[in-house]
This record gives C-alpha cells, sequence and structure tokens, in this order.
C-alpha cells in the first residue's frame, strides 16, 4: 500500500469520524425530543431544531479546534475520550451561551437539554471506542500500518523499536535503524545501515515516519540530517533523550514565532484555565450553600468551647508562589505555637475537644471554600505549605517547587491516597507531580468523588 493511499484512507476515517459526531449530535437531539415528548411527535418544532442545529455547528467547528480529530495511532483511548467530553463540554457552554443572550432559556425543558447532553456524550465516547477496536483489530491484522526507520541506536532508539513491536496496535513497523556503532549494532534485531544510506532507504522503501532518536549531546547532526531528508516526503520526528530529567507537562510551544520544548510547565493555561477556574467558582458555591449550617453550628461551636476567634489564619503558598492567608476553623489555643513553630507531630499537638473531632474529620477545612471563591485555593490541588518550611523542603526534597505550578487545593491525589498528616513527604509530592502532569477535568471530579467516600476521616488526619 502506497504512503498516498495510508493519508487517503486516514483522511476518510477523519472525514467519517467527523460526519458520525455531526449526526450524532443532531439525530440525539431529535430522538431524546421524541423520547422526552412522545405524544407530540419524533420531529421537533422550530425552536429546538434550531438549538440543535446550532450544536451541530458548533461541533463542526470547535472538535477540530479542540484536536479531536488528532492522529489517533498513538493515543490511547482514554485520552481520545477525554479529548472529546472536553470538546463536548465547550459546545454546552456555547448552546448556554445562546440561551442567556437571546433569554429563551424557559422555551426549554431542562430534563430535554440535560438528557441530551448526557446522551451525546456516552454516545461519542461509545464511538471512540468502537472505532479504536475497529482500527486496532485492523492494525493488528497487518492493515493500515505505517513504515519507520529510526536514526539512533541507544536506550531510547531501543526502547522506540521496543514499544512498536509490542504495541503492534499502533500500527508502525520499524524497517531499520540508522547510525550505529558495532557494539550497539549486537543489541538489536532490526536490520543496521550506515548513516549516509537514510535517504536513499527513505525514498526507496517509502518509509512514512523517520524517528531521530540521539542523545542531546548529539543534537548537532539534526541539522544533518534534516539536509539529508529534506527532498523526503516522509514525516520527520524528533525524539529528544529527555527521560533523565524530571518533567512537568512535557510537549512543544511557540513563542515570539520559535519553537521550545516544555520541560516543566503549569497545565493551568487556555482553556484548562477557563475550566478550572469555572469547576472551583461554581462547586464552591454550591457546597457552600449546602454546607452553610453545619459551618454556622461550627462556627458557634468553636467560640463556646474555648476563648479566640472562629477562624484560624495561617501564610501558606499557592501558585507561582503567591502567599495567601489560608481559612480554618481554629481547633486549637491561640497561644499554642508560641513556644515556636515546628513542621509535623500534629497528633502531639494541643487542641481542644471540638477541635479533635474537627481534625478526625476534616471539618475544620471547610473555610477554605471561601479561599476557593476568593482565587486563593483550588478545591482540588497539592496541599499548601507554610512559607517557612517550604524554604526548608524545596533543598531537601526534588520536584518540591514544582507543585507550585497550580494552585495549592483542599483535596488532592495524595490526600485521598493516604498521603497526608505525618506521612513521607517524598511520595506525597510524588503524588502531586502525578496530579498536575495528568491533570484533566475528569481526573478533578475522581478526587472529589474519593474524598467524599474516604477523605474526610483518615487514620493520618490530626
Amino acid at each position: 500500500m502506497t504512503r498516498t493511499s495510508l493519508r487517503s484512507h486516514a483522511n476518510a476515517i477523519v472525514l467519517f469520524t467527523r460526519v458520525l459526531d455531526a449526526l450524532t449530535v443532531g439525530l440525539s437531539g431529535m430522538a431524546v425530543y421524541g423520547w422526552r415528548f412522545a405524544w407530540r411527535g419524533f420531529l421537533p418544532p422550530i425552536e429546538y431544531n434550531t438549538l440543535i442545529l446550532i450544536a451541530v455547528l458548533s461541533t463542526a467547528v470547535i472538535f477540530p479546534l479542540m484536536g479531536v480529530y488528532n492522529s489517533w495511532r498513538v493515543q490511547s483511548l482514554f485520552s481520545a475520550a477525554l479529548r472529546v467530553l472536553g470538546a463536548w463540554l465547550w459546545v454546552l457552554l456555547g448552546v448556554f451561551t445562546f440561551l442567556v443572550l437571546m433569554k429563551s432559556g424557559a422555551v426549554y425543558s431542562r430534563i430535554w437539554l440535560v438528557s441530551w447532553f448526557i446522551v451525546v456524550a456516552c454516545l461519542l465516547v461509545f464511538e471512540r471506542l468502537l472505532v479504536y477496536r475497529l482500527l486496532r483489530l485492523a492494525r493488528g491484522k497487518g492493515f493500515n500500518r505505517r513504515t519507520a526507520v529510526v536514526v539512533g541506536c541507544g536506550e531510547l532508539a531501543q526502547e522506540l523499536v521496543r514499544r512498536a513491536q509490542t504495541e503492534s496496535w499502533a500500527g508502525f513497523d520499524v524497517l531499520a535503524m540508522f547510525g550505529c556503532n558495532a557494539s550497539e549494532a549486537q543489541q538489536t534485531s532490526i536490520k543496521i545501515f550506515p548513516l549516509e544510506a537514510l535517504f536513499d532507504y527513505v525514498n526507496e522503501h517509502q518509509v512514512d515516519v523517520v524517528w531521530i532518536a540521539v542523545p542531546l549531546d548529539e543534537v548537532q547532526h539534526l541539522r544533518d540530517l534534516l539536509t539529508k531528508l529534506r527532498f523526503s516526503t516522509a514525516n520527520v520526528h524528533f525524539v529528544p533523550d529527555l527521560f533523565g530529567f524530571s518533567l512537568i507537562n512535557h510537549g512543544v510551544s511557540e513563542i515570539f514565532s520559535m519553537p521550545m520544548i516544555d520541560l516543566s510547565v503549569t497545565p493551568m493555561t487556555g482553556a484548562n484555565r477557563l475550566i478550572k477556574w469555572m469547576e472551583d467558582r461554581l462547586l464552591a458555591l454550591l457546597i457552600l450553600a449546602i454546607i452553610s449550617p453545619l459551618m454556622l453550628a461550627l462556627a458557634i461551636g468553636v467560640k463556646l468551647s474555648s476563648p479566640g476567634p472562629v477562624f484560624f489564619r495561617q501564610q501558606r503558598l499557592s501558585w507561582n508562589g503567591t502567599v495567601f492567608n489560608i481559612l480554618k476553623f481554629r481547633s486549637m489555643p491561640v497561644d499554642v505555637e508560641q513556644a515556636g513553630v515546628k513542621w509535623g507531630n500534629a497528633k502531639n499537638k494541643q487542641v481542644t475537644g471540638l477541635g479533635a473531632f474537627m481534625r478526625r474529620t476534616s471539618l475544620d477545612e471547610l473555610p477554605q471554600f471561601i479561599n476557593v471563591l476568593k482565587g486563593d485555593m483550588s478545591i482540588v490541588g497539592p496541599r499548601p505549605e507554610r512559607p517557612v518550611f517550604v524554604e526548608q523542603f524545596k533543598n531537601e526534597i526534588p520536584g518540591y517547587m514544582q507543585k507550585h505550578l497550580v494552585k495549592a487545593g483542599i483535596t488532592g491525589w495524595a490526600q485521598v491516597n493516604g498521603w497526608r498528616g505525618d506521612t513521607d513527604l517524598h511520595k506525597r509530592i510524588e503524588y502531586d507531580l502525578y496530579y498536575i502532569e495528568n491533570w484533566s477535568l475528569l481526573f478533578d471530579l475522581k478526587i472529589i468523588l474519593l474524598t467524599i467516600f474516604k477523605g474526610f476521616t483518615h487514620k493520618n488526619a490530626y
């Protein structure tokens, strides 16, 4: 199969998926209307059809912009599902914006709207599952595959070859490796050629992809390699050897029209920042409305249990090292730290009777939802620490300052996995950095649900 036919097949799959997504949005709206208003007939009236059409057109525009149709060849099903759900959430936001601007929200059934969006979300994920299974089955049988060659023979190059061979569903056949020395050549079963033969080989065998996997100290050869491949139509990818670094959200950015490799960056940029802002504000408002009677009762209890203010305020560090005053219900006497500040040993600190109960159940943390509304914190994120301890830990714990790439949170991935209180700080940072690297709206919702079911009370909470 020629490279041209492969690309035409890929374009056909993308076109098919786009049409299927648009049909899913449109037909689901009509079907849910038929279910909701069965006595009025299957076809919706003009105002419902108008809203459905807006959603279909928004899908056609937003989905490509959100990268929904980017190559699925090496993308996991989970990543594809998250991407399409995020894009559908933006379509939902666009529809709601239209309803607000037109002041026509009262025209539509709330049950129909909610049911429609849930049905579409489920169907979009199911579509991806179906297409993924079909593509992976086809690639495993030898169809829809791409040929590749690797420049380099080091550990990184060997890992590329190993993954291409073991993960055959991705559809890559590695034909040869180039530029290996004698000792490296003995470590692989792939055909080995000198670097000078690269261009002729790529053209003679109609290679689809060239992976340049050389160590950073050999990057000076990259210009020569690109010069050799300048007349080839193969896709060329540079795979820098960055595995020895501790990276956060690594990727590629463009600044001043110059490409830059991201080594350690915040995930809270662009649409992600808006999604996180909406998540924090909407959930904080909802939660505060629900727990306000409990907070009032706890405030009265704190005031009656010991002299002093209801709230305990303390400086903590959040996103980009910003200092803020965290709020808690006071659980200790007001002069408990007169002898000095010491990290940890929470279970031996002097607390009031009510304070001990609040600490065990994490109820003393509830006022931090006010911090969320103020923008100091997020609902989900690494727990904040006091500046004096940050200065200490940043020199002792690798990657400690990287946890400040996002806002501090009331709960977090480390906390729901039991790393709280006086537990190992190294493990806690490990979980915090995993959260930052893998952040998504669904990941946040998962952590919130885990907090509800097992995060409030824990043996390490004091």
